[in-house]
């Protein structure tokens, strides 16, 4: 299985009958793909509606005026709703999403998020990033567990934060961590990972619970 759509599975898991959840840009994007039978999640694009369905599979269910906040054709579901940026923001700074669901470049075992800039590479700015941090009820972290070999979980972020202790779960393709008041729980595991690959790809210190499934994906 593709990493990027083991971790979209595993995050689609998190959620429950009737939340409210903006997807992020990049991974969190295939989250839409797989929510789970008989569960009813609405999913929310700070560009301006609500109520996203799986991304088209066709031309016939292409519609080139609707895109999400990465620029990709989505489609919509029975009830969505279209709103100016006003009213997204709004809906975001209010504390209405259950949980928001985003990409990182670097998250660190007090939970701290950086993942708008990387020092030396232009940005077009900050984004939502700060403002969904602040205003979900819960934030969920769905990367790769590396970058190019160097861990993404590090002890303490070396680059531009975007929330303080903001983060309460990460999914990669290794692992699931929970973010806890002791520090980083590892829950899951990967199916064919191992505790000891986890551990020599995580920089921060990990606390392994007594517990540890392997991932239902």
């Amino acid at each position: 299985m593709d990493k990027k759509e083991l971790i979209a599975k595993r995050v689609a898991q998190e959620f429950k009958d009737g939340d409210f959840v903006n997807l992020g840009i990049g991974i969190p994007t295939l989250v839409g793909n797989y929510i789970p039978e008989g569960i009813n999640v609405y999913l929310h694009s700070e560009n301006g509606f609500t109520h996203i369905g799986p991304m088209p599979k066709d031309e016939s269910e292409l519609d080139p005026d609707l895109i999400n906040a990465s620029d990709q054709h989505v489609t919509i579901l029975p009830g969505g709703a279209f709103f100016d940026s006003a009213v997204s923001f709004g809906i975001i700074r209010g504390g209405h999403l259950d949980a928001t669901v985003l990409g990182a470049l670097e998250v660190d075992q007090e939970g701290n998020l950086a993942n708008w800039k990387m020092p030396g590479k232009k940005t077009v700015g900050i984004g939502g990033g700060m403002d969904l941090v602040s205003g979900a009820k819960r934030v969920i972290i769905a990367m790769e567990h590396t970058s190019k070999g160097s861990p993404k979980i590090v002890k303490k972020c070396e680059i531009p934060l975007t929330g303080l202790k903001c983060v309460d779960l990460i999914v990669t393709e290794m692992a699931v961590i929970e973010v806890t008041e002791n520090g980083l729980l590892l829950k899951e595991l990967a199916p064919g990972v191992t505790v000891d690959q986890v551990l020599a790809a995580t920089e921060a210190e990990l606390i392994l619970s007594p517990d540890i499934k392997t991932m239902n994906v």
